[in-house]
């Protein structure tokens, strides 16, 4: 009887390590299969980027059938350059700064294919009681630029139509390593930040600071930063694989917009670059701010207004800080938002 009962075991634990290796086997198989998508961002791992990463420890990426690889750009153009050279199928970058690639004879193949966030969510940060709650209040005032003509003009725009004289402002060159520290420290009087970042920081670290944002003061300035960006030649050949990629990045993004606080921890967890840890806090006020500015009035995730593409381009045109004139709805599509 006993060795009958060791036979039956024996059997039994043989059929289990088949079994434990034939579903081994399968998921290494599925593995494989899975399409290869490399993402590069505009700088590194920040709230702006959170639902690429949700989507990646959620398996959102997996259930589409797709690897995907986060990595860093080289430069401040790298992304775009990556993107336009196919090493990475997409990328992160802002629609002022494409606005160079669009105007060139020669553009570089990319198209934004999703807006990250609805608004423009940039202004100038100063310190409180300093006046320069409003553009006019730059007059006499040290602003830290990072000598881009489109910027420079844009602060030109709203000193100007607040009754301000643009002249007046000294203009320092952008040479810091943390905005909040160099408004804190006086290196600087002012700065143009993006308040779920910069803002958030100063309110963590109880700095108090004044605010005013672009948009408020001129609705052309309420363009797209940052959106995603997708390579031409990979969005002709493989449209579906693009549909997949941002349908599971949405649920990324949606499921950061419900949950904010897990979202960061996820966020810091996927980080690789290891530059979020310590900074808990920081990260999960930011990411409670930034979470509400996903979708906010859009109908989903992602679609462009092409009014507000548009309007700013023709802008840049009509104050010639661009090459050439940029054609309605040139650089953008929501064909592939499912």
């Amino acid at each position: 009887m006993k060795k009958i009962l060791a036979l039956i075991l024996s059997g039994m634990l043989l059929i289990s390590l088949t079994a434990c290796g034939s579903n081994n086997k399968n998921k290494e198989e599925k593995q494989g299969e899975l399409k290869k998508i490399t993402v590069c961002l505009d700088y590194t791992p920040n709230t702006n980027h959170t639902g690429l990463y949700v989507a990646k420890n959620q398996g959102f990426y997996e259930e589409m059938g797709l690897d995907v690889e986060i990595v860093q750009p080289t430069d401040d153009n790298g992304a775009v350059l990556m993107c336009a050279s196919n090493q990475a199928q997409f990328a992160i970058k802002e629609q002022d700064g494409l606005a160079a690639t669009f105007a060139s004879d020669d553009p570089l193949g990319v198209t934004a294919v999703a807006a990250i966030l609805q608004h423009n969510t940039s202004g100038i940060m100063s310190r409180k009681g300093d006046g320069i709650d409003t553009p006019k209040g730059l007059e006499n005032k040290t602003y830290s630029t990072w000598d881009s003509p489109i910027e420079q003009a844009i602060i030109k725009h709203v000193v100007k139509k607040d009754g301000g004289n643009y002249d007046k402002i000294n203009l320092i060159p952008y040479n810091v390593s943390s905005d909040v520290d160099a408004i804190k420290n006086k290196d600087t009087d002012a700065i143009w930040v993006f308040y779920g970042w910069a803002g958030i920081q100063a309110k963590v670290q109880n700095v108090d600071i004044d605010y005013f944002d672009f948009k408020s003061i001129d609705d052309v300035f309420d363009f797209y930063t940052p959106v995603i960006i997708g390579n031409n030649d990979f969005l002709k050949d493989n449209s579906d694989v693009a549909k997949s990629f941002l349908s599971a990045t949405r649920k990324g993004y949606e499921y950061a917009v419900e949950n904010p606080e897990k979202a960061a921890k996820m966020l810091i967890e996927e980080d690789t670059t290891g530059s979020l840890k310590g900074n808990e806090e920081f990260i999960t006020e930011s990411q409670k701010w930034l979470s509400k500015q996903y979708i906010a009035d859009a109908k989903k995730w992602g679609e462009f207004d092409a009014d507000r593409w548009n309007r700013f381009y023709k802008w840049l045109w009509d104050n010639r800080l661009i090459e050439r004139e940029i054609k309605e709805n040139t650089g953008f599509t929501n064909e592939y938002l499912k």
